[in-house]
């Protein structure tokens, strides 16, 4: 395997991190991403009581769940590196050597891929969390810190160059022989079960008495259960949707955010199940009592548009999982809306990372709590998955002004009237600090008022100062012929 280390970062010894052009064959972040993402959709998400309701008597696979970081282990020409759906590629880490060793010795000899959970073996005998994986492969201590760093294999995607498998049942034997030994390399913790009772047993002995994150059941027959306990989150209340056709006066759903340090609030999502017929009819006629105006709008999935409210009430709300990042391994970014209490209504500020929330529940009204960073906060969430940026206030995340490089105006005059087109090019200067951003922006303006439509523009964007370049060439050889006159520059 010919990995190009120009691309790679050194943070201590032989441990180096990069990004996926480093990598040899471009394919191995789309099969990492693909997994990432076909896994999410087949996975059927339960809690302790879904568990004995949905989870037929069948033969699984049942797995305790590992907080850690998903990531493919690439075995390639007997070397190992490790790549994650957001395509950050490490190499040089202790289980690697190992984990070369044992493929090698159970005859691998063509490309290898594996998913699995890399997790912090935590010296204090606690749970994992990936936000510990962060703090050690980002900024290791010392080499000593990066053998805490292990990885628990738990599918195939390719094996040998094979990618197909009659069963999970003979991937799990293929896993269980290959890295039976291993020490900084194993199988993923799991028994086989073929009850719902003793599913429901081993969930009480793994998370309820020793603190695990959930189980994972596996069956060739049943599918695939990922089985968890609900969090419960204190919310703010900033917006409503009424029910359509026959739902018509009654609430369809609450808009729900939280409060970062600084007051701002973050839209999390919606509830829109746990209420009773009643309780939709008395609290869509409360809710419209604290209607305002707003500069933020959303929809719901009827494609109704919510009414803000003012931020008076806290809702408590069950949920089965918190999910901080996209299947592709980027940040899940969220709307931040500032409640001006002056004007009485809510202003648009910017979207920054923050989580998406599944199976929400309402449980209740909260009118022992209000609206604040204390009661209704952030730290509920990244409590529970690691959210970068959370800490940080609306100010320290000032992006800084934009710079015009170069404008022009020019005009012509038809039956007396004065038509004119304007041609800008500007630099955001934001490119590097948020997603949303292009370096670069070209926007053209043509006004005409002998025209039905007297007003027409067009934009373009750009990474490229050479492309942009190109767009502002283009639209002045069409735009500026024969009897325009530039009137501005």
């Amino acid at each position: 395997m010919q990995i190009d280390h120009s691309q790679l970062q050194i943070k201590i010894g032989d441990y180096a991190t990069g990004s996926s052009t480093a990598l040899p064959n471009p394919q191995w972040l789309g099969y990492a991403q693909n997994y990432r993402r076909t896994a999410s959709a087949r996975m059927i998400p339960l809690d302790r009581d879904g568990l004995e309701h949905r989870i037929p008597n069948q033969d699984y696979h049942v797995s305790r769940k590992i907080d850690g970081e998903f990531t493919m282990l690439i075995y390639d020409e007997g070397k190992v590196v490790t790549i994650n759906p957001g395509g950050t590629v490490r190499v040089g880490l202790p289980f690697m050597a190992e984990a070369a060793a044992l493929l090698k010795a159970a005859g691998c000899k063509k490309t290898t891929l594996l998913a699995g959970e890399l997790y912090v073996d935590r010296a204090d005998g606690k749970r994992p969390r990936v936000h510990d994986v962060s703090r050690v492969a980002r900024n290791p201590e010392s080499a000593k810190t990066l053998q805490t760093l292990k990885f628990a294999v738990f599918d195939r995607i390719m094996w040998d160059g094979e990618d197909d498998f009659p069963s999970y049942k003979d991937t799990w034997t293929c896993l269980k022989e290959t890295f039976a030994e291993g020490k900084l390399i194993h199988p993923v913790e799991t028994v086989t079960l073929d009850k719902t009772k003793a599913i429901l047993e081993q969930f009480e002995t793994w998370v309820d008495e020793e603190g695990a994150e959930g189980i994972v059941a596996r069956s060739d027959a049943a599918g695939i259960f990922k089985v968890k306990p609900r969090h419960t989150i204190d919310a703010v209340a900033v917006g409503f949707a009424e029910g359509i056709d026959d739902r018509s006066g009654m609430l369809h759903d609450i808009l729900l955010a939280l409060v970062r340090k600084d007051g701002a609030f973050q839209i999390m999502g919606r509830v829109g199940g746990g209420f009773t017929e009643d309780q939709r009819r008395d609290f869509l006629s409360d809710l419209k009592d604290l209607a305002v105006p707003s500069d933020y709008a959303e929809v719901n999935s009827d494609r109704v548009a919510y009414q803000m409210i003012r931020p008076d009430k806290v809702v408590e709300i069950s949920c089965l999982d918190v999910i901080s990042e996209t299947t592709r391994g980027g940040s899940i970014n969220r709307m931040v809306i500032r409640w001006d209490e002056n004007e009485g209504k809510w202003l648009t500020e910017r979207r920054l990372p923050l989580a998406s929330i599944l199976s929400p529940e309402f449980l209740r009204f909260r009118e022992d709590k209000e609206a604040s960073p204390e009661h209704t906060g952030v730290p509920q969430l990244t409590a529970i998955v690691e959210i970068e940026g959370t800490e940080k206030t609306l100010q320290d995340l000032q992006l800084p002004p934009s710079e015009l490089v170069k404008r022009v105006v020019y005009t012509k005059e038809l039956k007396g009237n004065t038509m004119v087109r304007k041609l800008l090019l500007w630099k955001t200067n934001k490119e590097d600090q948020s997603e949303i951003h292009p370096a670069y922006v070209l926007h053209f303006t043509d006004f005409s008022p002998n025209r039905k439509s007297p007003l027409d523009r067009d934009i373009r964007v750009s990474q490229s100062k050479e492309q942009i370049e190109q767009f502002w060439n283009q639209f002045s050889e069409k735009a500026f012929v024969r009897g325009w006159k530039e009137v501005g520059a």
